[in-house]
């Protein structure tokens, strides 16, 4: 097969279906009937001598040859994009609605600054919610469920960074740490909170999918210890005000106690174990990753843990 004699749409068509992994999908992104998009393959693989796409259950997995071959399609593609692109953007003129998914306590911290924003500047920015209940946003993203998801996906970041090239696009943007919190006037507030101390306590878990297991729990079964569980909630908001009304325990990242809305109430220690980082990160589609209002509101994600919306509130005591 010689280049000069290949059809360059086929890379297109390609690109459009390794975006998508699905082939229903790419054939409304292109336009074309689904038999027009599988001919199309079909065209390709017979000129490239690969299967390149394998049909499953849940759509289509890439050859390694695609995986070896994609990069270099996307990032030709992006330029030839690029190159006959306007560059002229104007967020005041945009239509757009954008589905994102995250934690309460990542919505309280970032969506006042963002609807401000959206009344300055983008009017015709509309922004719809969807509850985070997971720590795998992949499908709902691969699916078009949702533009963007932010959250702590340790699994997923460790995956996308060491694993194939993938359509899913991810960026960090905070670290912190985890300290225990609990009320002020709380028997362990004013004692030095021992490992032995810990354990004995009644905790409550932030736990999106109701599973009273953390990764406190798999820290303290290498101490060979383990804790009660009375309690488990979804959301931090409810979290902070049963623990700022009770004698439970629990376990946040320390960015996120000002988002329970009970910050004068609480206080904060050093855990008596180690914990990894918590990690912020945002993830989002390939069919995104250029259009200007999605980075505009990847930016202003950004703009605003730059700004210290993030940042630990100096207010809340440590005892």
């Amino acid at each position: 097969m010689s280049f000069l004699t290949l059809d360059l749409n086929l890379l297109r068509v390609f690109d459009t279906v390794m975006t998508e992994q699905n082939l229903t999908r790419a054939a409304d992104r292109l336009a074309m009937t689904q038999p027009a998009v599988s001919n199309a393959l079909k065209r390709l693989r017979d000129a490239l001598g690969d299967d390149l796409l394998v049909r499953t259950a849940h759509g289509v997995k890439p050859t390694p040859r695609a995986e070896e071959l994609w990069p270099a399609v996307r990032r030709a593609l992006a330029e030839l994009e690029a190159a006959v692109t306007p560059t002229e953007f104007a967020i005041s003129r945009v239509q757009a609605t954008f589905r994102m998914a995250m934690a309460d306590a990542t919505a309280v911290l970032w969506l006042p600054a963002l609807v401000r924003s959206i009344e300055n500047e983008a009017p015709g920015v509309n922004i719809r919610m969807v509850p985070l209940t997971t720590r795998e946003p992949r499908p709902m993203l691969l699916r078009g469920d949702i533009d963007l998801a932010v959250g702590f996906f340790p699994g997923v970041v460790a995956q996308l960074q060491g694993g194939p090239y993938t359509p899913i696009r991810h960026e960090r943007l905070y670290s912190g740490q985890y300290v225990c919190v609990m009320r002020k006037n709380h028997p362990l507030a004013s004692q030095e909170l021992t490992l032995d101390a810990y354990c004995a306590a009644n905790h409550l878990l932030v736990s999106f999918s109701g599973r009273a297991h953390g990764l406190t729990d798999e820290a303290l079964a290498q101490l060979g210890r383990e804790r009660r569980i009375m309690l488990t909630v979804n959301q931090f908001f409810t979290a902070g005000r049963i623990v700022a009304n009770s004698n439970l325990i629990t376990v946040l990242p320390r960015q996120l106690i000002a988002s329970t809305g009970m910050a004068g109430s609480l206080v904060w220690k050093e855990l008596p174990y180690k914990l990894p980082a918590v990690n912020g990160d945002m993830l989002w589609h390939e069919r995104d990753a250029r259009s200007p209002a999605h980075r505009w509101l990847r930016d202003h994600l950004k703009r605003t843990i730059g700004d210290g919306a993030f940042a630990p509130n100096r207010n809340i005591a440590q005892m």
